[in-house]
């Protein structure tokens, strides 16, 4: 077993929250050290965490149509990483789904990006990466985050989530669809080119 498949299945198999998911341990996690597009989101969802497939669910799907990647390509490890803020499923609260668990970022992130030494350009997904990953360099709404795509540097995007609660965010955004999401697919592209 080499180190990356080691890691991944360290990961697969982690039980450090164990005690605080109402609805069972199950990390979902898709890298390879050939990833060349990494994605990092929340958390699975309650239909990711019953299929095991990251990004299985409505979200998955605009995300893909945001990317421009079909599933084959979306699902394919030596192209993709998917990352999320925490590994497993962590329920659902009064207003959705809970946040991720702390636990697992400082776990496992800083392994998994070691690894991905073919890595060219990455996605923060949502508030949850955009915070952890941006840090000073966010600013103050998800809105100016976004539009301010030159601020987190060359290899680094920050995108809304794409749930169902961002389709009203997109109506009052829509530059975002007309103007970002064309330069995000090509910005893809050539991060996924030979």
């Amino acid at each position: 077993m080499s180190a990356i498949e080691a890691l991944i299945s360290n990961i697969r198999n982690c039980q450090v929250c164990a005690a605080s998911l109402a609805h069972g341990v199950r990390p979902v996690v898709q890298f390879s050290q050939a990833s060349r597009l990494l994605i990092i989101g929340q958390a699975p969802g309650a239909r990711v965490h019953a299929s095991g497939i990251p990004w299985d669910d409505a979200s998955g799907a605009r995300l893909r149509a945001w990317t421009g990647l079909d599933r084959d390509q979306f699902y394919d490890p030596h192209a993709v990483a998917l990352v999320p803020m925490g590994f497993c499923f962590p329920g659902t609260g009064t207003s959705g789904d809970l946040p991720p668990r702390p636990e697992c970022a400082p776990l496992w992130h800083d392994k998994v990006l070691a690894s991905l030494s073919h890595c060219r350009l990455t996605l923060l997904v949502g508030s949850y990466a955009q915070k952890h990953y941006l840090a000073i360099a966010r600013k103050q709404t998800l809105t100016q985050t976004v539009q301010n795509l030159d601020e987190h540097g060359p290899d680094v995007i920050a995108l809304p989530h794409p749930s169902w609660r961002s389709t009203g965010w997109m109506r009052k955004n829509p530059w975002f669809e007309r103007d970002l999401v064309p330069g995000l697919k090509a910005r893809i592209a050539e991060a996924l080119r030979d």
